[in-house]
């Protein structure tokens, strides 16, 4: 059995699960389709042609604890979603999130509040975006890294498995923190190895390539490769590598 609400209009080309929810004010494109035990919170939009696999939450309203950094500020629109998207099997997406067309939200991810994520984009099983991360399109986000609030991935990006990128140098002590709170900045094509650490506001320059298990401790130069811990210049990326 379903609940579907009355202010929902639901095309005969959409398909629903069992025990599926969807909330007042929803918009449902043509030819989605939504799995068992969806929950759809109120204001969400969908575009055509998605799948909306078993368990996702969509349009989850945000709730932070008193002691969060990040602050809500305001009316949080509804989440969007563009045309031809996947989202995975019990991914939770929350209010004030925009999903781009043709874009993959895996198993288990999890993308917060006041994110903006384009077209193309792949977000990989069990990922974690926070708040006020912007994602440019044709990025690829590996399965269990973590995307910390205001952070910054321009277009072409790649970041492996279990990177990590933090956003505060003085781990929640004092209250001068919040003026200095700032995620990593990395541009266009540039390329983060698996299990590498980026500490709180570093640039990453474009084409850079960062190769496993390093730790950014300083930006970077354009088209280099860096290694180690901390991470040190190691030579230039091939022309042959550049987009």
């Amino acid at each position: 059995m379903n609940f579907v609400h009355d202010s929902v209009k639901l095309d005969e080309s959409v398909t629903v699960g069992y025990f599926a929810v969807i909330e007042e004010g929803v918009q449902v494109g043509k030819n989605v389709q939504i799995g068992n035990r969806v929950t759809i919170h109120k204001d969400t939009f969908i575009g055509d042609n998605t799948v909306i696999s078993d368990g996702a939450v969509l349009g989850k309203p945000p709730k932070p604890a008193k002691t969060s950094t990040v602050k809500l500020q305001g009316d949080i629109p509804g989440l969007t979603i563009g045309d031809e998207c996947t989202i995975g099997a019990n991914a939770v997406l929350y209010r004030g999130a925009s999903i781009g067309s043709f874009t993959l939200v895996a198993d288990l991810a999890s993308v917060r509040e006041n994110v903006e994520i384009a077209d193309y984009v792949i977000v990989g099983r069990g990922v974690t975006v926070e708040n006020h991360v912007k994602i440019g399109s044709k990025t690829k986000i590996q399965s269990n890294s973590y995307i910390t609030a205001y952070t910054t991935l321009e277009e072409q990006v790649f970041i492996a498995p279990c990177v990590t990128t933090t956003n505060d140098n003085l781990m929640g002590r004092t209250e001068e923190r919040f003026d200095s709170i700032k995620g990593a900045t990395v541009k266009r094509g540039a390329r983060v190895g698996g299990a590498s650490i980026i500490l709180p506001g570093i640039t990453i320059e474009e084409e850079t390539f960062i190769a496993a298990g390093a730790l950014v401790t300083k930006d970077t130069e354009p088209k280099t490769l860096i290694k180690g811990v901390p991470a040190k210049f190691a030579r230039m990326v091939e022309e042959r590598e550049l987009l």
